[in-house]
């Protein structure tokens, strides 16, 4: 928690701050984030998104203990993974439990009927989240899964959504360690783009050309650019610097 605050902070005073959202944290280690905090004492309330790796029924206490510690934090999210099956009246809760003014985050499981789940969870006014990796094979969709979560999200009118795990690196790529491909962040961007003006989204996710990919982002005008970033609103990294690294290489900063 101290390193990851530290890098956080240091961010935030760097050049790149822009680039920078949330800090992310567990509710299991909220008291942890906290006593580091108290140390730190920062000028000004922390923006924090709010993982609920405690079930549905710690959301509340979650949030209290938050909205307690108003000079250190200050909530602007909340996400936690959604049951296998996404009913109405669990999102019912999810929506009593988190203020207004809080993004909700719900990640649908991936399988059978999942897209059901994604349009459930637009439908009731909260961000769906796509896992795009992870320690195995199986927590990385195929371009086509991906696909067709943004074509769902395309065909809802003010919807936005969140991507999270493996997404460091800005172009498609196959890790060396694992051989394992994984989707790169400028992909999505650029995918998204082309799912709201019709293009092909599937070769947008599949393309290795990094700078082709720079080059199609950097012509999109600024009435496509908000419209992708209103859509495609947010995505987690492990790290900073890589990201910006690879931005800076792509000509992108």
């Amino acid at each position: 928690m101290t390193e990851a605050l530290r890098a956080h902070f240091a961010a935030m005073t760097g050049d790149h701050a822009g680039l920078l959202g949330v800090f992310l944290c567990q509710a299991s280690r909220l008291p942890e984030l906290i006593t580091e905090l108290i140390k730190v004492k920062p000028k000004q309330p922390l923006p924090l998104s709010l993982i609920i790796d405690t079930g549905l029924g710690g959301v509340p206490k979650a949030i209290s203990i938050v909205e307690s510690r108003s000079e250190l934090l200050s909530l602007r999210m909340v996400e936690m993974p959604a049951p296998s099956d996404v009913d109405e009246v669990w999102l019912e809760r999810v929506s009593e439990f988190v203020p207004e003014d809080v993004i909700r985050v719900v990640e649908p499981r991936r399988g059978v009927g999942w897209l059901d789940g994604v349009r459930k969870v637009i439908e009731h006014g909260s961000w769906p989240k796509i896992r795009c990796g992870g320690v195995s094979t199986e927590n990385f969709p195929s371009i086509d899964e991906v696909a067709d979560f943004l074509a769902v999200l395309g065909g809802a009118a003010g919807a936005s959504f969140k991507a999270t795990n493996s997404l460091h690196r800005a172009v498609r790529h196959d890790d060396p360690e694992t051989g394992i491909a994984h989707h790169g962040f400028l992909n999505l961007l650029v995918a998204v783009g082309r799912c709201l003006s019709g293009g092909d989204v599937r070769e947008a996710l599949a393309s290795t050309d990094g700078q082709k990919l720079a080059d199609e982002a950097s012509a999109l005008s600024e009435q496509a650019s908000k419209a992708v970033r209103a859509l495609f609103a947010s995505y987690a990294s492990a790290t900073f610097d890589q990201p910006v690294a690879d931005l800076r290489v792509l000509g992108l900063l």
